[in-house]
């Protein structure tokens, strides 16, 4: 393990240089890989790939988009990570973060303008890895990101309120106030029966969590309330009435066209989309880091970032980055090298290709309620509530970078709560200096 980790840091390597286009693939190939690693990574990949299926269509949909374009993400996007990144159990695919971006620049230059936005995002994300200068993004200050995680459960929350409580709303704001007054005026048309069926599936998500933990509660919800449809034919709305069929198979690759006039337009998107990307894959690799004692190479695993998300977009993707709770489930199911992800790939795509017909009976209540407690779990109260009481700098930073994220701009939220951070801590320098 310790030459591994040596060799994944390029501590063997003269100061300050890393093996930067070296996978962490190859680390692992090259120390011994045998039938009973490829075992663990099959059994890993599988776990993961169960977590992920519902996931992924579910935050494609949250982004106004139809859920095969998550699976495309997961399936493209989450393979290449995988074999070019510099985490040994980093796992890729679409995020909730991403849910107002996308669904903004969606809303604002159509799915090509996302897709040409998403390329030039690879590209900015492939420069930082180049640069070096990956290895500073994982400096920003605790209380940001507990506040920016915060903000984005609560846009995730909102954005399911529709399907969860079955409203009919012709057109949803994308900012939160705006989507909270649509919603409001929409309750007369809830339907009972799909809040039946999101308050059970939330329940029995809970419910296998606490005392069958090991089983798939996401998946067996979607199962059960897909089955259900598919007997009864209720009055709800399912991914096949909203979006009709799922494809079976990949489309064919394409890039998006470069053309200046375009490319002007969407490179705040650009931006956002590389920045955002950066953070959360690589608070998603130093989260895995910690539970399997391993090291990530930050800047090589920027590259692959940035490779992924061209190779999602050309075959229809969306914006891919390295998950938290994907990556954690990875680690926790015993995963031993990038492997894993891969396989995770390719279960997707082995769905994608035999069972995609039967998601049209996915009730899209089930697949809210899914989203409702990822939420919850990305919300992180406890240690929300741990930072409101401690240093009133902290509490400050977490609250401003919370109501930024949830009511204004995720990626001005950042910055801004960068730039508390910084000053505060200068402040407190100088006060104890004086």
């Amino acid at each position: 393990m310790d030459g591994d980790r040596q060799e994944l840091t390029g501590s063997k390597a003269q100061p300050g240089r890393e093996f930067l286009f070296k996978p962490a693939l190859v680390t692992a190939l090259k120390h011994g890989y045998s039938r009973s690693n490829l075992k663990d990574d099959a059994l890993a990949g599988l776990t993961v790939a169960i977590v992920a299926l519902p996931l992924s269509m579910a935050l494609a949909i949250a982004s106004g988009l139809p859920p095969e374009r998550g699976l495309y993400t997961a399936i493209v996007g989450g393979f290449l990570i995988s074999l070019l990144g510099g985490s040994r159990f980093q796992i890729g695919g679409p995020a909730g973060a991403f849910i107002v971006l996308v669904s903004l620049t969606v809303e604002r230059h159509g799915y090509d303008g996302l897709a040409l936005a998403t390329a030039l995002a690879g590209l900015i994300m492939i420069a930082v890895g180049l640069l070096r200068l990956g290895t500073y993004i994982r400096y920003i200050p605790h209380p940001v990101t507990v506040g920016f995680a915060a903000g984005i459960a609560v846009i995730i929350f909102a954005s399911q309120l529709r399907d969860f409580l079955g409203l009919e709303i012709a057109k949803e704001p994308g900012p939160l106030l705006g989507k909270l007054a649509a919603l409001w005026s929409a309750l007369g048309t809830m339907k009972p029966l799909a809040l039946a069926i999101s308050v059970a599936s939330v329940l029995v998500i809970l419910l296998i969590r606490k005392y069958r933990p090991h089983w798939p509660g996401f998946l067996i919800v979607v199962i059960v309330s897909a089955a259900f449809v598919a007997a009864f034919h209720p009055d709800v709305a399912t991914i096949g009435s909203r979006f009709g069929a799922v494809p079976s198979s990949l489309p064919a690759p394409s890039l998006p066209l470069f053309d200046w006039q375009k490319i002007y337009a969407v490179l705040p998107d650009a931006i956002a989309i590389a920045l955002l990307g950066s953070i959360e894959s690589l608070l998603s690799a130093v989260v895995a880091d910690r539970m399997s004692g391993d090291k990530h190479r930050s800047n090589g695993e920027l590259v692959a970032q940035g490779i992924a998300n061209i190779g999602s977009v050309a075959f229809g993707g969306v914006p891919v980055t390295g998950t938290i709770a994907r990556t954690a489930t990875n680690v926790r199911a015993g995963a031993k090298s990038p492997v894993s992800g891969m396989l995770h790939a390719v279960y997707l795509l082995i769905f994608m290709l035999i069972a995609a017909p039967l998601a049209v009976y996915i009730p899209l209540a089930a697949l809210a309620a899914v989203l409702v407690v990822v939420a919850f779990n990305m919300s992180d109260l406890h240690e929300f509530r741990a930072l409101l009481g401690k240093a009133w700098a902290d509490a400050l930073v977490l609250l401003a970078v919370f109501l930024i994220t949830a009511f204004y701009d995720l990626v001005a939220a950042i910055g801004i709560g960068v730039a508390l951070s910084l000053l505060f801590r200068a402040a407190s320098l100088r006060k104890k200096s004086a």
